[in-house]
């Protein structure tokens, strides 16, 4: 049946048969259906020309929508159960976030066209007998779009989210804010848009590039459009999860305001939004100020992405350069004050007062593995335990994404933190997809799809205890070299289609995966892409207008470490 992610159990019926759907299919719509019953109206209402209305009463309805999780299976809140006979379609849900699931096996099963905007003349639509049940191995599915680096407006972050549903992944993680820019409006403090949202010119390529696009760079999200995106999210059941990074990725914000920076050691006042890519090292201060002015983003932020739906506030953490702490006589004079280990110390207490702040207020902190760091700099992974731990102080609440290898998620998740997996290693899909010449500005080691799909989250060295904590996992998109929408497409699909079966499938160890069986699914796939819009590299290489000759990358040679 062609379908991606692979469910759970399918059975397909052996005679080849299939139901027919007439010109006016009718719905069958129970108690807490509503929303997907909306849904299958606007989407594929637009690419069949149905209406799709409620059945006549006592009429058994072409598409039955049911919520009754002991019918879908037991296997969770998003389990689904669909089964196609001659009677039409019934397609039950634990949840309504199940039996939204269902409804995208539903479309991949009507064929690419059920992608499109409009319909094609002469189309007829039939469903294959089957009964499909299904759940997901993971409940956090995700992928993080940095937006900060390069905007993406709001219309392209809508249709990432339906992207992400598409392949049934519930989380967008937004990365808001860097050294190059920040994206998202806060009206108590108005400059972090009007000046910290643009920059005057962009590096083209990896950093050790000389080309330049001169050309300024910029754009925001306004209040307005983040609640929009947070509702359309919701309404599609993906969980939004906002980043504000601190202390270190932050020049952006200095340059808006200055008084944000370590202003005794240097002119804070003459920084601008940084135009160059990597790790800036104007950093914030390690001041009371500090702390009251991004907990007044944070209530802004907070009101944004209510607690229902967004539970989860990202705040980095992570590549925070020391050099001017080290320099500067107020932060000196704060480590002392403050009783921490140097400053590494002063990381950590930024990260301590933010966890202690969002979980009074019912949020979870969610920080890069450098939040396991204790004040003295050591570092948790290199004893691959709980080792080193307790010095953050971070509440039991506190969940971290482990990025630069699987060890700072085994160390967190056998201390009892919950745990992301996103290695940089396996799952960066800003990293180069193949070996060959033509891919568009290289960065790091090749990761086919092939390659995407045998990433496992679960390390084999947890023990039972600590693989609970594992949430599940995350593609991470970082868009230096991204400089729009087609050239992120490009390097998300088709690996995302890859991930998303990971994280939803039970699947064999990864030396044991179908990669072949996956393949021959994808083809169908492409198709659905095409259908989409989705400008993805085909498995034949870059087309002519993907490549971008004689721009620097930073390839990696080789296979990358298992760390």
């Amino acid at each position: 049946m062609d379908l991606i992610p692979a469910p759970r159990n399918a059975v397909p019926d052996g005679d080849g048969r299939r139901y027919a759907f007439g010109p006016r299919p009718a719905l069958v719509v129970g108690p807490g259906a509503e929303g997907v019953a909306r849904w299958l109206r606007r989407e594929l209402g637009a690419a069949t020309g149905w209406e799709l209305p409620d059945a006549d009463p006592g009429a058994r309805g072409d598409v039955r929508l049911t919520v009754d999780p002991q019918r879908a299976g037991g296997a969770g809140p998003e389990a689904y159960r669909l089964d196609i006979g001659a009677d039409g379609v019934e397609l039950t849900g634990a949840s309504a976030a199940g039996l939204f699931w269902g409804a995208q096996t539903l479309r991949q099963l009507l064929g690419p066209d059920a992608y499109r905007r409009a319909p094609l003349p002469d189309r007829t639509w039939s469903l294959p007998y089957a009964a499909i049940d299904d759940a997901p191995r993971f409940g956090w599915r995700g992928m993080m779009l940095d937006i900060a680096r390069h905007f993406l407006p709001k219309d392209g972050v809508l249709r990432y989210i339906d992207l992400l549903v598409a392949h049934k992944l519930n989380v967008l993680h937004l990365h808001l804010t860097d050294d190059q820019g920040w994206r998202v409006e806060i009206k108590r403090r108005p400059k972090l848009t009007e000046t910290g949202a643009w920059r005057s010119r962009s590096r083209l390529g990896h950093r050790a590039s000389p080309l330049w696009n001169e050309t300024p760079h910029g754009g925001f999200l306004s209040q307005d459009d983040i609640r929009e995106i947070v509702a359309y999210a919701a309404e599609r059941h993906v969980r939004v999860v906002p980043e504000i990074d601190l202390p270190g990725h932050s020049q952006a914000a200095i340059a808006a305001y200055p008084e944000l920076g370590n202003a005794d050691v240097v002119d804070t006042a003459a920084l601008e939004v940084w135009d160059d890519w990597g790790i800036s090292e104007n950093v914030l201060a390690p001041t009371e100020a500090v702390l009251r002015f991004y907990e007044g983003v944070f209530e802004e932020l907070l009101e944004l992405f209510p607690a229902q739906v967004s539970p989860f506030v990202h705040v980095g953490g992570d590549e925070c350069p020391k050099v001017q702490w080290k320099a500067s006589p107020a932060a000196q004079a704060r480590i002392a004050e403050l009783g921490v280990d140097g400053e590494d110390g002063l990381q950590s207490w930024f990260i301590r007062h933010f966890d202690r702040w969002l979980a009074a207020r019912g949020r979870r902190l969610v920080g890069w593995d450098e939040i396991l760091e204790d004040g003295a700099g050591a570092d948790p992974r290199a004893a691959g335990s709980g080792e080193g731990l307790s010095a953050v102080g971070l509440g039991k609440g506190a969940v971290v994404s482990s990025w630069r290898g699987y060890a700072g998620g085994v160390a967190a998740a056998e201390a009892g933190h919950d745990v992301v997996m996103c290695p940089e290693q396996q799952v960066y899909l800003d990293h180069r997809q193949a070996g060959g010449p033509d891919e568009p500005m290289p960065i790091g080691y090749v990761r086919s799809l092939a390659d995407v799909y045998r990433f496992e989250p679960v390390p084999p060295k947890l023990s039972p205890e600590a693989a609970a904590h594992v949430l599940g996992a995350q593609a991470n998109v970082w868009s230096e070299v991204m400089e729009n929408q087609s050239r992120v497409d490009y390097q998300v699909f088709p690996r995302l289609a890859a991930f998303a079966e990971v994280v939803w499938s039970t699947l064999p160890e990864p030396e044991s995966r179908d990669h072949v069986g996956f393949e021959a699914r994808m083809v169908a796939h492409y198709a659905r892409l095409d259908a989409l819009g989705v400008d993805y590299r085909p498995p034949g290489g870059p087309l002519p207008w993907q490549r971008r000759p004689g721009v620097l990358g930073r390839p990696i040679e080789g296979e990358p470490p298992i760390v």
